[in-house]
């Protein structure tokens, strides 16, 4: 919860986070939910992974997966991946706005791109970015479960 001029707020806050190994290979991705104030407070709300990927695209995915868990709410993201941040509130609209073409070359996951943009913008969601393996107990929570459940999908091989 957040107080705002007196009143409160209730704002969904959620870390995420992808892993894959190797590097492409095969990937899991966590969402973490916190409900209060203490590590305790924490737990995975959505896993998944692929085969044959990469740890940007389970980044990707994992924010997705936020956006869609809260359902159009207010809430807080926190992700370690600078990458998709900048991918989503920056970079992505000029490519949008030129055909979603940038200079330079192909965008890379340009699936992802093109479902998480239009998620974002018409959600209540804010985007922050965390230092992975920094000590941040729900950043550390995502990352173990991304862990998790990049093994849990070995498992289906």
């Amino acid at each position: 919860m957040k107080l705002r001029k007196g009143k409160i707020k209730i704002v969904i806050i959620y870390y995420t986070d992808g892993s894959c190994e190797p590097n492409p290979g095969t990937g899991g991705f966590a969402v973490v939910q916190v409900s209060g104030e203490v590590a305790k407070d924490m737990k995975p709300v959505v896993l998944g992974g692929e085969f044959n990927t990469t740890n940007i695209r389970m980044e990707g995915l994992a924010i997705i997966a936020a956006l869609k868990h809260a359902g159009g709410e207010p809430c807080e993201i926190y992700s370690d991946s600078e990458f998709w941040i900048k991918v989503i509130t920056i970079w992505s609209l000029p490519w949008e706005a030129n055909g979603w073409k940038k200079k330079g070359g192909e965008i890379k996951n340009l699936d992802i791109v093109q479902e998480v943009c239009p998620l974002y913008r018409s959600s209540k969601a804010t985007l922050i970015w965390v230092r992975g393996h920094n000590n941040d107990p729900g950043n550390e929570l995502a990352d173990h479960c991304a862990n998790e459940a990049r093994k849990q999908q070995l498992k289906k091989k």
